[in-house]
């Protein structure tokens, strides 16, 4: 396929559906080709499907569709994406729709707005105007680039389309890839390839719209949940529940023994006055940065500008929630502008830009070679560079077969989260790994527990691996809380959570705060103490980094450079040549990003190691599980006093099974096909026993 060059400094790329070349159809094309040498553009006609694209500026669609007779702008309310979203996304997303309304008002056209299919409503306006181009954004996310493949098929197989239509997919180029497929593995080989970032599109001027056309009007919040709750039924409607109460509130709940509640939302009339007073920070929460595109680049003005401080009240409010949301350095940017970014509000490049030209004003037209100036320039430009890095890695790994199993992408909060998934039917099984893992190090247990008649997924933790390392303050709890959502978004049915290492801890954590996600729990040299008559009703406060846990990290990572290997061999006492070289260059890969080539955002990851609060004893969170937990123990764990451990669960913990490993600290990969027989026949006999239960 061929790269869509421009003259304005923009390209178009095209998606790698194989299974709709141009050889697969006769009229319709879904291709990239160059739009100088299409015939006569001026008379061809485009519809414009925005998903999370809602600008005008540094648009490559909208500047390519300019030259055409009519463009139709478009948003589809699909469940399927909306369902995705939280509160606050939504509420972003009808501000942005309203804003993106009146922008392209001003210029002279409209945005049309539908409910429904994305594929019969863009087959059905495409007949309606006569469009010969569909410009489609492309995606990473496995279940976006589901719905474009289902759009795309539908739109080439109607009957009722009977002239040549293109599908054009374009995305907005940081960097200027020339070869997805060849991207380093290394953030540390890509930066040595010195590609500058692309320069941002400014906006277009458009076809006057045709005002015949029924544009359909924008909803209410209240209006849009209600469409979102039409089609879900009450078990998905009360999972969704789940995911607005944050873990550390339901904990202190559980700890306390009292009934808590969610803080209540600003009503609609105060959302009203947020708008009156032009803040933007226009949410219910009123702690992200929203609205349109012009008030997101006001709000970017004033993040950077924060050292030199201001009388202008909008932009004293941007500073007391950047303040606000410091928890560590550098985080406040992703935690303000994040989701406007995920929302394609105001594009990465366009963020980079504004930031690298605030810093030469600061600097007399220079960029020093040692840094940034300014620690609000270096969190927005660092954030936006990371973002653009994990976005290429996540594109790379959707469009080549390299790795032992084929990855799907999950957007979790914004993040890009790596997962797989083998086996069509079968009870749910997921699989979480240790500190410092991925999902690879059940290369051995993912296909052949799925061998046995089971649903087995694998998921790579935010900030390991090839998932997205985001500038945040990681927590036991905040993996809790992802490994909760991916149940409820992805898997979509309760699952026996199987745990290593730290990973044991976090599936206790799922299983004790949200019980009816979870059939049963295996833990596997799991971390977490056991603590007799536990009814502590204390609550760590807030967590910040401090000086002390970056000290650590970076001498944690002195002693991993030097010492990694034998460290690896040392949890294979029993079979050291399973800690082989491949296991040892993917562990450099994943954790390299810390010890070689610096991986945005890594450092962050290992501070964690001297922040974590384990205090939440096993014994409090396993009660109620009653026969549905396994403990298996690799009784030559170099980390811990296995016997002693297991005294203390055997004592402490009511019904547990156990099970001793001649392993180390990693049995499932060291003793693979006994691991992988006891989970299977565990699954089955607890499956068993749930059967029964609900006849009874």
């Amino acid at each position: 396929m061929a790269l869509l060059s421009f003259s304005r400094s923009f390209t178009l790329l095209s998606s790698p559906f194989h299974c709709f070349s141009p050889r697969s159809i006769r009229r319709r094309r879904s291709f990239v080709c160059s739009l100088s040498a299409a015939t006569d553009v001026r008379s061809r006609s485009a519809v414009l499907w925005f998903k999370h694209d809602l600008r005008l500026d540094d648009h490559p669609a909208l500047s390519a569709a300019e030259t055409h007779r009519f463009v139709l702008p478009l948003y589809v309310f699909d469940r399927r994406i909306l369902s995705r979203y939280s509160d606050d996304m939504l509420e972003l997303l009808l501000f942005a729709l309203e804003d993106l309304r009146k922008s392209l008002k001003e210029l002279g056209s409209n945005l049309m707005i539908r409910y429904g299919c994305a594929e019969n409503v863009i087959k059905e306006l495409v007949k309606e105007v006569k469009a010969t181009d569909v410009f489609i954004e492309e995606e990473v996310e496995y279940e976006m680039r589901q719905l474009i493949g289902v759009v795309k098929k539908t739109l080439e197989t109607s009957s009722s389309l009977d002239w040549d239509l293109d599908i054009v997919m374009w995305r907005t180029p940081f960097y200027d890839v020339k070869n997805l497929k060849e991207l380093p593995a290394s953030y540390n080989d890509f930066k040595k390839q010195k590609l500058l970032p692309t320069s941002p599109l400014f906006p277009v001027t458009l076809p006057v719209a045709e005002t015949e056309l029924d544009w359909g009007p924008l909803p209410t919040f209240s209006d849009l949940k209600e469409f979102i709750k039409e089609k879900l039924g009450k078990s998905k409607e009360s999972w969704n529940l789940m995911k607005e109460m944050p873990a550390e509130v339901l904990l202190k709940e559980n700890l306390s023994k009292s009934s808590g509640s969610i803080p209540k939302s600003l009503n609609d009339k105060s959302i009203e006055q947020r708008r009156l007073d032009k803040s933007v920070f226009v949410t219910r929460k009123g702690d992200i940065v929203g609205g349109g595109t012009n008030t997101l680049l006001n709000a970017l003005a004033a993040y950077l500008r924060y050292l030199e401080g201001t009388a202008r009240d909008d932009w004293q409010e941007v500073h007391e929630r950047l303040r606000n949301a410091e928890t560590r350095e550098g985080a406040s940017f992703t935690s303000l502008f994040g989701p406007a970014l995920c929302l394609g509000i105001i594009s990465r490049r366009r963020v980079h830009y504004e930031a690298i030209k605030y810093e030469k004003e600061r600097n007399a037209g220079f960029l020093s070679p040692f840094g940034y100036s300014a620690a609000s320039v270096a969190a927005a430009a660092d954030a936006v560079c990371s973002m653009e890095w994990f976005w290429l890695l996540a594109l790379k790994s959707q469009v080549s077969n390299e790795g032992l199993y084929s990855i799907r992408i999950w957007r979790w909060r914004g993040h890009l989260i790596q997962y797989t998934v083998v086996g069509l039917e079968g009870p749910a099984i997921l699989l979480v790994h240790g500190f410092g893992a991925f999902l690879e190090h059940y290369r051995d247990n993912i296909n052949a527990i799925a061998k046995h008649g089971n649903h087995v997924w694998g998921i790579t933790l935010l900030g390991f691996g090839q998932s997205e390392k985001p500038n945040v303050v990681y927590t036991e709890l905040l993996w809790a809380e992802m490994l909760r959502d991916f149940i409820i978004e992805v898997v979509g049915e309760p699952v026996h959570l199987v745990g290593n290492s730290i990973g044991g801890y976090f599936v206790s954590i799922v299983a004790s705060l949200w019980p009816s996600l979870v059939k049963s729990v295996i833990l596997m040299n799991t971390a977490g103490n056991v603590i007799p008559e536990f009814s502590s009703r204390r609550f760590p406060s807030e967590r910040q980094t401090s000086a002390a846990a970056r000290l650590g990290a970076q001498l944690l990572l002195f002693y991993l450079r030097l010492d990694i290997r034998n460290t690896l061999k040392n949890f294979y006492p029993t079979k050291t040549n399973r800690a082989d070289d491949w296991l040892i260059n993917e562990m450099l890969r994943a954790v390299s990003s810390l010890l070689f080539s610096y991986d945005p955002g890594v450092t962050v990851v290992l501070e964690s190691i001297f922040s974590f609060d384990l205090s939440i004893p096993l014994n409090y969170l396993l009660e109620g599980y009653e026969e549905k937990v396994l403990i298996l123990q690799g009784m030559k764990d170099p980390l811990v006093d296995s016997k002693a451990k297991l005294a203390m669960l055997k004592e402490h913990c009511t019904g547990l099974a156990i099970r001793e490993l001649d392993a180390g600290h990693c049995p499932h990969d060291e003793q693979p096909q006994k691991v992988n027989s006891i989970v299977c026949e565990w699954v089955v006999a607890v499956e068993r026993k749930l059967t029964a239960n609900s006849y009874s």
